[in-house]
C-alpha cells in the first residue's frame, strides 16, 4: 500500500507531460493550416516557434 504513495506523483508527472503534446503542429500542412510558416532551424525575429514541420524546420507564428 505504501508504494502507491510513491507511484502517484510519478503518474501525475507523466500525465502532465502528455497533456499538451498534441496541440503543436507536427507537419507542414498543419503549420500552414494554423496560419504559420516553416523556418529553417529557427524563426525570424518577432516570430515564435509553435511546433515542428520536419526535422530541421520549425513552425513559426506571430
Amino acid at each position: 500500500m505504501r508504494i502507491l504513495y510513491l507511484l502517484f506523483p510519478f503518474f501525475l508527472l507523466l500525465v502532465q507531460g502528455a497533456a499538451g503534446s498534441s496541440l503543436a503542429p507536427r507537419s507542414e500542412a498543419e503549420c500552414y493550416r494554423q496560419k504559420g510558416f516553416c523556418g529553417f532551424l529557427k524563426c525570424p525575429f518577432f516570430f515564435t516557434v509553435s511546433g515542428k514541420c520536419s526535422r530541421f524546420f520549425f513552425c513559426c507564428k506571430k
